[in-house]
């Protein structure tokens, strides 16, 4: 599991067309710029991927691109969760999962549930799941931080929870988790600012969001980081950090597809209830001085 899972993940965004229907004829040429970029793997209907804004018809179908596109170059993660457990469990009984490796699951949004709360929850999933999952903790979004100690009781009870993507962004939290975890728990990267640091103190890897547009970038750098080579990791690193400042200045995957637009490989169209950047960034990732250096 630690060689399926190690490395660049990329969170895949969905495109739209300017009418706000699924761009399914972009999503061959976004897949084929992020595999031959270097990504080791791809998360699909990720939250990046802005699932919940897709109907049940249009997750089917933009798996199918993906899958049609991809050709089993590298392995896919199929995102799946919500704050429902017993939907969960419904959809993952009703989607396909046999083009897919594993799936990543997000703890509960908006209920807030306890330590105790998310340890069943993920218990039941990994009861019925018939992939290794990956845990999802990002309490920025979901208003729920999965601590070190709940991961790794998880872990112990259900073997098939094979890893997380850590997104806390605090890191002397992800330190404590990677101190803690056995050694074949995979811990990745769910911060492009963070993956560097994390990676020299033990991460396998980050799924990143940067990754759709600079795949390359992105690659390189996971590379140099795992193999221990610093002053590398970090000239790659502290150039995505300026990337990054544009790019989540107002927010994910609005300011991701901006650059895909860069890049001619997507519109900058998100659903509501987002909405697409504005044109004074659009102008500034327009004229960011590092664009072409990461073509």
């Amino acid at each position: 599991m630690k060689t399926l899972f190690r490395g660049l993940g990329v969170a895949l965004v969905t495109p739209f067309l300017q009418n706000k229907e699924v761009d399914y004829d972009a999503i061959p040429s976004l897949v084929n710029h992020v595999v031959e970029g270097g990504a080791h793997y791809l998360v699909v209907l990720g939250t990046t991927g802005e699932y919940p804004t897709l109907s049940a018809e249009e997750k089917q179908k933009v798996v199918s691109a993906i899958v049609d596109a991809n050709q089993k170059r590298v392995p896919l993660v199929l995102g799946l969760g919500g704050n429902n457990t017993q939907q969960v469990l419904a959809s993952m009984e009703e989607s396909d999962l046999s083009p897919f490796k594993g799936i990543m699951s997000a703890s509960p949004y908006y209920n807030k549930p306890s330590q105790e709360g998310l340890y069943q929850h993920f218990l039941a999933l990994a009861e019925k799941s018939p992939l290794p999952i990956l845990l999802y903790n990002i309490p920025g979004r979901t208003g729920v931080n999965i601590l070190p100690d709940t991961v790794l009781k998880i872990a112990k009870a259900a073997k098939n929870v094979v890893g997380i993507k850590e997104a806390c962004g605090d890191f002397f939290q992800a330190q404590e988790l990677l101190s803690k975890c056995p050694p074949d728990f995979i811990v990745t990267s769910g911060d492009d600012t963070l993956a560097v640091p994390m990676m020299l103190a033990g991460a396998q890897g980050v799924i990143s969001v940067a990754g759709n547009a600079f795949p390359k970038l992105v690659s390189e750098m996971t590379h140099f980081a795992l193999n221990e080579e610093v002053k590398k990791a970090y000239a790659l690193q502290f150039d995505l950090l300026r990337i990054c400042d544009l790019l989540f200045e107002e927010g994910n995957p609005a300011g991701v597809k901006a650059f895909l637009k860069e890049k001619s490989l997507c519109a900058v169209d998100v659903r509501l209830p987002l909405v697409n950047t504005t044109k004074t960034l659009q102008e500034k990732i327009h004229n960011a001085p590092f664009l072409g250096k990461y073509s």
